[in-house]
């Protein structure tokens, strides 16, 4: 009798070039390795690698060649593998620069070092704002962890008065009274009710 083998196929996926870049940006931003990531997010590990590969083009290898006086192209990967020709890693280089030579390569956009230099700029400054909004997350988890509802009265709690009763409960402060006392004249939510709403279970590990 015939063993019926039955053989589960994966579907090759699409993903759109947003979700690629982010993933990208957490292997080079974050503390997890190329494994760990594709493994969070349900991917295979050799196309997070070809992404980071496909979408690193701050690679200062470039720009030390450029400064040399040498005329550097940056190629899409994609191109090079629809042209038939040995491809292992020994003769990879080699095939590449014969490849250039038959101007069988197209060169990938590169911007100017003037451009380049503000956009590192612009991805610090998104990468700062990525910071700052972690930081108030894990603080507003914290206040609800110990029932203070400290954002049900006041619109921001990086604002005046919320930074102001923060930076007391870091000092060590827990009293609704000591800590209302801090709440600025522009404050829409009268003093009783930031009172009312700064009665909780304080937890040194959580206030501070």
């Amino acid at each position: 009798m015939a063993s019926e083998v039955t053989i589960m196929t994966r579907k090759r996926r699409k993903y759109p070039k947003e979700f690629k870049l982010e993933t990208v940006k957490l292997v080079k931003e974050g503390p997890r390795s190329i494994g760990e990531v594709a493994r969070d997010l349900d991917l295979t590990e050799s196309a997070v690698r070809n992404w980071v590969r496909q979408f690193d083009v701050d690679d200062p290898l470039f720009e030390i060649l450029q400064e040399r006086g040498l005329e550097v192209i940056v190629v899409n990967a994609r191109e090079v593998k629809t042209v038939p020709g040995r491809k292992s890693d020994v003769s990879d280089a080699q095939w590449l620069q014969q490849l250039h030579q038959y101007g069988l390569l197209r060169a990938s956009f590169r911007p100017t070092r003037e451009i380049a230099e503000l956009r590192s700029y612009l991805r610090q400054r998104e990468r700062l704002l990525d910071y700052a909004a972690a930081h108030i997350r894990h603080r507003q988890k914290a206040l609800t962890q110990m029932n203070v509802q400290l954002h049900h009265v006041v619109s921001d709690i990086t604002g005046v008065t919320g930074l102001r009763i923060i930076r007391e409960m870091a000092a060590g402060v827990v009293d609704p009274d000591e800590l209302a006392k801090w709440r600025d004249s522009r404050c829409k939510a009268s003093l009783e009710t930031i009172r009312e709403a700064l009665v909780g279970h304080y937890q040194p590990e959580s206030s501070r």
